[in-house]
């Protein structure tokens, strides 16, 4: 609509410059204002160009990459644990055991049996039989039965086959010079200076305190619990929600475009006529038009839920029990007793001891080497791989409900009655007597020797084998979109203008 008001604009204004400026013609020989002759008018349909925009719906495509999984081979080291055996050699030390004799004194104990009367308190128990009601919650059992998915995998074997390198031992003897301690025995004497303790028994006496138990009856009140049942209602959150779908705009691509500015109309004295001259070429940048998208969102929710649950509440009871309580009572006794005293007495004796003296010797010892020879063997083995399977099982549970139920119980309960009682008691009085003996000990003497024992170790070998992964990788594709867009286009229309001039007559 502009580019039409500015073309309508500019035939106006050429108008009245035809009126105004339109006198002369032949070049300027001659003007038309100072001729006295009639003008004559006429219109006539000049082509006019504007410009017009109309909306034209045009196909582009975006690409999607989609997700594709490939099966990949690729190369594995797996070390296989080999085991070997080789000779190692170490020194034990042999035990050889002497023969030697001494002589020690030792205090003999002489017992003596003696009698006496000794007075002591029995508690005789007395029984009597009570009962007692109390609650017993019993367990009662209810069978349910569910289904249950689970996914089982089950294996399928390959066939492979690899080489290997198997190191085979090759024995050689050699020898080897050692030298060996070998020890040589002297025989020498010294005295010994030791102590020995000579008993010396005596008699005293003392008095100690007795304490003779004396039982009381009591009565109390003890409170217990019973545990019942409770029934009650629970309000919880339950997490939920729904998707919704939500629109957004997106805005349009921005890109640059020509325009011309529009042009003016001016007088040509050689034509005789209004020439039209274009404007000049611009850069403009624009925005094509936005589009509408639509995601989905997720639109959390909380809903309330009342379930039926089960408590148990102590309930408090009083009951009426007797116990007993002793009461000691101290009683004072004499008794008579015998303390040995050790008096410490010098004695000198000879004692022989051996000294051992090492004396180098020269030996020769023969020991085998090991050196492993590679050879290449070929076995076959089976690759296990396993394969999902979808089951379906039927599980059976029981459930637990608790019945109360009130049982009757009899029970004992003991009070003591005390008694006096006598009894003879008959206790040992120790004498020491000094005795020589004579005994035979042995002294270990360590002698070292060389051993040989196989030792086995583990190798661990790689193994390289071929193994099949899976590789996600995007693909590129094209999906067409409809986009509307404006396109600009110059239409050509005819507009009457009216031209004076004199007439020829």
């Amino acid at each position: 609509m502009k580019a039409k008001s500015g073309v309508l604009a500019l035939a106006v204004v050429a108008l009245a410059m035809l009126q105004s400026a339109a006198w002369a013609g032949y070049c300027g020989a001659a003007r038309y204002n100072r001729c006295c002759k009639p003008k004559c008018c006429h219109t006539v349909m000049k082509t006019v160009r504007c410009v017009q925009y109309e909306k034209q719906c045009v196909t582009c495509y975006r690409t999607v990459y989609d997700r594709v999984c490939e099966d990949r081979v690729i190369n594995v080291t797996r070390y296989v644990p080999e085991t070997r055996q080789r000779q190692v050699c170490y020194t034990v030390c042999k035990p050889v055991w002497e023969t030697k004799t001494r002589t020690y004194t030792v205090c003999k104990p002489v017992w003596e049996t003696k009698t006496r009367e000794v007075c002591y308190t029995v508690c005789k128990p007395v029984w009597e039989t009570k009962t007692r009601t109390y609650t017993v919650c019993k367990p009662v059992w209810e069978t349910k039965t569910r289904e249950v998915c689970y996914t089982v995998c089950k294996p399928v074997w390959e066939t492979k086959t690899r080489c290997y390198t198997v190191c085979k031992p090759v024995w050689e003897t050699r020898q080897r010079n050692y030298t060996v301690c070998k020890p040589v025995w002297e025989t020498k004497t010294r005295e010994v200076c030791y102590t020995v303790c000579k008993p010396v028994w005596e008699t005293k006496s003392r008095e100690y305190t007795v304490c003779k138990p004396v039982w009381e009856t009591k009565t109390r009140e003890e409170t217990y619990y019973v545990r019942k049942k409770v029934p009650y209602t629970k309000t919880i959150q339950v997490q939920g929600g729904h998707w919704e779908t939500e629109s957004y705009e997106v805005p349009g691509r921005c890109y640059t475009r020509r325009v011309r500015q529009p042009g003016t109309w001016k007088w040509d004295p050689c034509r005789c006529k209004c020439v039209y001259c274009p404007g000049a070429c611009c850069v403009v940048k624009c925005q094509g038009p936005p589009r509408k998208c639509c995601k989905r969102v997720w639109v959390p929710e909380c809903h309330t839920k009342e379930i039926c649950c089960c408590k148990y509440v102590c309930e408090p009871r009083t009951r009426t029990c007797c116990y007993k309580v002793c009461h000691m009572v101290p009683e004072t006794k004499t008794c008579c007793y015998k303390v040995c005293r050790m008096v410490p007495e010098q004695r000198t004796k000879t004692c022989c001891y051996k000294v051992c003296r090492m004396v180098p010797e020269q030996r020769t010892c023969c020991y085998k080497v090991c050196r492993m020879v590679p050879e290449t063997k070929t076995c076959c083995y089976k690759v296990c791989r396993m394969v999902p399977e979808q089951c379906t099982k039927t599980c059976c549970y029981k459930v637990c409900r608790m019945v109360p139920e009130t049982k009757t119980c009899c029970y004992k309960v003991c009070r003591m009655v005390p008694e006096q009682r006598t009894k003879t008691c008959c206790y040992k009085v120790c004498h020491m007597v000094p005795e020589t003996k004579t005994c035979c000990y042995k002294v270990c003497r360590m002698v070292p020797e060389q051993c040989t024992k196989t030792v086995c170790y583990t190798v661990c070998k790689p193994v390289c084998e071929q193994k099949t992964i899976q590789c996600y990788r995007c693909v590129p594709r094209k999906v067409p979109y409809t986009v509307t867009r404006c396109v600009r286009r110059v239409v050509c229309k005819k507009v009457p203008v009216c031209v004076c001039c004199p007439s020829c007559n």
